[in-house]
């Protein structure tokens, strides 16, 4: 199995340094999470910039916002805009209620009380809580969407399996004693994987006569 650590300094030689999402704090991110539905980043930061602009990315603004001006800009994302707007409304709701308007104080508790704290909102399940506390510079272990796990399962970390849970956790114990600690080495990763599971290693046509860790995947060696 390749050096995890090998496999990132590949992985950024390659791509270079990963740009960091525009949303600052645990509330914008919440909202950028919620911003689109199947499409690209570039469509989530028009929604989320859309958001910015006219409406106001705190939770008292996205609560008093023109309901129809929420309804354009979440036709925008993707599929059933009416289930977005009703989550950014939900999200503000939380926020307002639960945390007096301030989602950044769960960042002054501990890790697993702050995870608690956003699973509440709509869409944020495990490692969404913890990409989320790792962009805001807390961080527990490395959290993985898709791409990152299919990079990393082609590698030779952890096993495909028809549970997504069960293969993630196998993931994870594999992972056991070679990630960084810091939260920026932590983000740097996770978007590089990321960014390699969408434009080189892909679900299906996967393009390894150009991947530049090829020698280290199992996926292609087999």
């Amino acid at each position: 199995m390749a050096e995890f650590k090998i496999l990132v300094a590949r992985l950024k030689r390659h791509y270079g340094e990963p740009g960091l999402p525009p949303a600052k704090g645990p509330f914008e991110l919440v909202l950028w999470e919620n911003a689109c539905y199947l499409l690209p980043d570039t469509r989530r930061a028009l929604v989320f910039e859309g958001l910015r602009q006219r409406i106001g990315l705190t939770a008292q603004a996205i609560a008093n916002a023109d309901r129809n001006t929420l309804r354009e800009l979440a036709a925008m994302g993707g599929m059933r805009p009416e289930t977005r707007v009703f989550r950014w409304l939900e999200i503000a709701r939380i926020t307002l209620t639960q945390f007096d308007g301030d989602l950044d104080r769960i960042l002054k508790e501990p890790y697993a009380k702050a995870k608690r704290a956003l699973h509440q909102f709509p869409c944020i399940g495990e490692p969404g809580a913890e990409k989320i506390l790792m962009l805001c510079g807390m961080a527990s272990g490395l959290p993985l969407e898709s791409n990152g796990c299919r990079v990393l399962t082609r590698i030779g970390f952890g096993r495909e399996q028809k549970s997504y849970g069960a293969m993630y956790r196998s993931i994870q114990e594999d992972l056991q004693g070679q990630l960084p600690r810091d939260a920026a080495s932590l983000t740097r990763a996770h978007l590089l994987l990321r960014q390699h599971g969408k434009e080189a290693c892909k679900t299906n046509g996967p393009n390894c006569g150009e991947c530049c860790v090829v020698d280290l995947c199992a996926f292609a060696q087999a």
